[in-house]
């Protein structure tokens, strides 16, 4: 038996302990359980601190409502950060119209440099690009698409799809496409950017490794961490390179990055050993 296998057939095994663990109920309570993480960076151009509250996955849908929004919005505030990012993968909502829950709740966030998000794929899935278990595919998903944008700027949130602002003088904020579902163009997105310090948000880690031009630091979602996590054995899947699970990372041209464990849930409503997190990341010259 080689290594490889070796590691498959724990993973396999562990995996079953993990089900029996999530159909006890412990699995679920760590799926609600989310923290702040606090973490301070140096972004080159950066002539002031700046901090930055980054949520993302929230995943509004089958496994997470408005109240558990509502304590993510409240946390964020209540740090009173500069500027509030939002990684993608809002919502995985089938319903015709736009998702008026999440988008009061949303409605709620402040911050004085604003407050801005891009699309993930499950956004992409809930606009009906493709279908999934809980919705059919539509074949006026653009249209939803545009639709759901002019709803969430209604509510406060600027989604960015392959574009930039000037958040403060000396700051411009780029939000590309998903990497997966949408069309991400970076050189597009950066254009005009000139020389003030650039901040990268982007749904998918793995876009970080199709960068030619690199960025003064990315902020990611999308792989939850892996969502279930044993141990000794780590995530059992992850919907990217295993580089990119969690945490401070680095992308082939020397980006660096920083992919956040998310807050919501899919699959399963459940996470071990990988809280959901709220990151407040302190900016510095």
């Amino acid at each position: 038996m080689t290594l490889l296998t070796r590691r498959r057939f724990l993973r396999a095994a562990l995996g079953l302990g993990a089900g029996g663990l999530v159909l006890g109920g412990a699995g679920v309570a760590q799926a609600y359980r989310f923290g702040v993480t606090c973490e301070t960076r140096a972004l080159p151009g950066l002539r002031a601190p700046l901090t930055v509250a980054f949520l993302t996955d929230l995943h509004y849908g089958p496994f997470i409502g408005a109240g558990s929004v509502r304590a993510w919005v409240q946390a964020a505030n209540a740090a009173r950060p500069d500027l509030i990012l939002i990684g993608g993968d809002f919502m995985d909502y089938f319903d015709d119209g736009p998702p008026t829950a999440l988008l009061d709740e949303l409605a709620a966030l402040s911050a004085p440099l604003g407050v801005y998000g891009v699309w993930g794929n499950h956004d992409y899935a809930s606009f009906g690009q493709y279908a999934t278990s809980h919705g059919p595919a539509r074949a006026n998903w653009r249209a939803r698409r545009e639709e759901m944008r002019a709803a969430f700027a209604q509510a406060g949130v600027t989604v960015l799809r392959d574009e930039n602002r000037a958040v403060r003088d000396d700051l411009h904020l780029i939000g590309t496409d998903d990497h997966w579902r949408g069309e991400p163009n970076l050189e597009v997105a950066m254009r005009g950017t000139g020389d003030r310090a650039t901040l990268l948000l982007t749904h998918n880690p793995d876009f970080l490794d199709t960068i030619r031009r690199p960025v003064g630091l990315g902020l990611c979602g999308h792989t939850h961490g892996g969502q279930v996590r044993l141990p000794l054995i780590g995530a059992l899947t992850v919907p990217a390179n295993r580089k990119f699970t969690m945490g401070w990372v680095q992308s082939l041209n020397g980006t660096p990055g920083y992919v956040s464990r998310g807050l919501g849930v899919t699959g399963l409503p459940a996470r071990n050993l990988c809280d959901p997190e709220l990151l407040l990341l302190t900016l510095t010259p």
